[in-house]
């Protein structure tokens, strides 16, 4: 098996059995911030902790990547780009957190549909490293 690394340590727990998004909660006002930051964009505070997001919520909205971009696309060439969906998932009583979704068309989704995350390869390194991403699928 080849070498797998996450594109961000601080994004989530991997490798784990279980992965989860890594994420903040101010201990002032309670606001849950994803991903992990030093400070709450809600009331300023500093006083954080870690803490782990659940793995399931429901699709809150979507829209779907229809347009190459040189650099942010997983493609060498336009000629090989496919469209892709990027959602945002609302995980009950925590967060909203967006991610690409795991799905070949739009018929697919349905906003409020229950989803899961999972982690994906994104691309391979040159030295054969896949680089691995967190995305959403339906349950």
């Amino acid at each position: 098996m080849q070498k797998q690394v996450p594109i961000d340590s601080d994004l989530f727990t991997w490798p784990a059995a279980e992965p989860k998004l890594k994420a903040s909660q101010c201990y002032d006002c309670g606001n849950v911030i994803f991903p992990i930051n030093t400070s709450c964009p809600k009331c300023g505070g500093i006083n954080l902790k870690d803490m782990e997001l659940k793995t399931k919520g429901t699709l809150w909205t979507w829209t779907s990547q229809e347009y190459f971009t040189k650099g942010l696309n997983d493609y060498k060439d336009p000629e090989d780009f496919k469209p892709y969906f990027l959602g945002y998932i609302e995980l009950p009583g925590q967060v909203r957190v967006e991610s690409r979704l795991l799905v070949n068309d739009a018929s697919e989704l349905k906003i409020g549909m229950e989803m899961e995350m999972v982690i994906v390869p994104f691309r391979v390194e040159s030295d054969g490293t896949e680089t691995m991403i967190y995305a959403f699928k339906p349950v």
